[in-house]
């Protein structure tokens, strides 16, 4: 296994809201270390593609970030989708969860989780 990248110029960026709330869910989780966070794409939706956000465990072809101080798990095939993405939280009344604002998508749902390029 490859040593994390730790780095200023990360494919993706976190709000101080998405950072907060991803620790939160790794500590009532209790995620084990050896897992990270994965972001990442799969076809489907009503748009084509589907963000993937969640703990998993390191798999081949992924590339490891550490951002905010979060461990980062992204498929290297996957980079050109989300590159310069911002992830963040939500906690209003009208929306609650993580929302993705990403310069690559051409169109987006209405759902926010899925999207076409």
């Amino acid at each position: 296994m490859s040593n994390p990248v730790e780095t200023t110029f990360a494919p993706v960026t976190f709000t101080l809201g998405a950072v907060a709330e991803l620790n939160k869910l790794k500590d009532q989780q209790e995620i084990a270390d050896d897992f990270g966070l994965r972001v990442g794409v799969e076809g489907g939706g009503c748009s084509g593609m589907n963000y993937v956000l969640g703990f998993d465990q390191k798999k081949e072809g992924d590339q490891e970030f550490v951002i905010d101080g979060i461990k980062v798990f992204m498929h290297k095939a996957h980079q050109m989708y989300l590159m310069g993405m911002q992830i963040d939280w939500q906690d209003g009344l009208n929306s609650r969860g993580f929302t993705f604002n990403n310069p690559n998508a051409a169109s987006t749902c209405g759902c926010g989780t899925s999207f076409s390029v």
